[in-house]
């Protein structure tokens, strides 16, 4: 039975459903990453050359990390209060594919859990370090925005260390959506959704 009621295109789907996508797709290539294109566990301790300090496992449990404190703030109690300083560093992830793999995984999962029970509007509190202790009202849709576009900027870094490494990516990997539909590209972030 199919009847227009629930029969959505993209173009009616709530924004909500479509920042849940980008992130969705956005953690994914990191899952595509760690399962495809890395031969061995020690390619994510590696450090870059070029970024001292930096690992590919440490540019994707900082990334997931983004999404998971996002998702964390957002299941307690209003009102809603975020702190992206506040992370857990070495990880599993960090130095085992397959740690990797699930944390991604599990991540996907929470995302496709909370997101769709939230409004994109809801105000969030957000506090940082910039180095001044700082606090700025946000919403959970833009900081969901945010976390898919903070992801991106480390896929970025993480493809210049894959590059060091001689491990080629799909050519998307690490490139804005808006950057993706200025080229003109068939990736899934390229085709421009009027």
């Amino acid at each position: 039975m199919h009847s227009t009621e629930t029969s959505r295109t993209a173009e009616e789907e709530p924004p909500m459903h479509r920042l849940l996508e980008v992130s969705r797709v956005v953690l994914q290539q990191a899952v595509d990453l760690v399962d495809n294109d890395l031969a061995s566990d020690d390619q994510l301790s590696i450090h870059s050359q070029y970024m001292p300090g930096s690992t590919i496992g440490k540019h994707l449990r900082h990334a997931r990390d983004h999404f998971w404190l996002l998702m964390d703030a957002m299941e307690a109690q209003p009102p809603y209060v975020l702190n992206y300083d506040v992370r857990s560093r070495n990880r599993p992830m960090e130095t085992s594919r397959r740690a990797a793999h699930d944390a991604l995984i599990e991540c996907i999962t929470r995302l496709e859990q909370v997101v769709p029970k939230l409004k994109m509007d809801q105000p969030v509190t957000l506090n940082a370090v910039t180095p001044y202790p700082q606090t700025m009202q946000s919403t959970f849709g833009r900081e969901l925005w945010f976390g898919s576009l903070h992801a991106v900027h480390h896929w970025s870094m993480v493809r210049v260390i894959c590059g060091e490494l001689g491990i080629r990516l799909d050519e998307s990997f690490g490139f804005a959506p808006s950057t993706l539909v200025h080229q003109g590209t068939e990736a899934p972030l390229g085709k421009a959704k009027c």
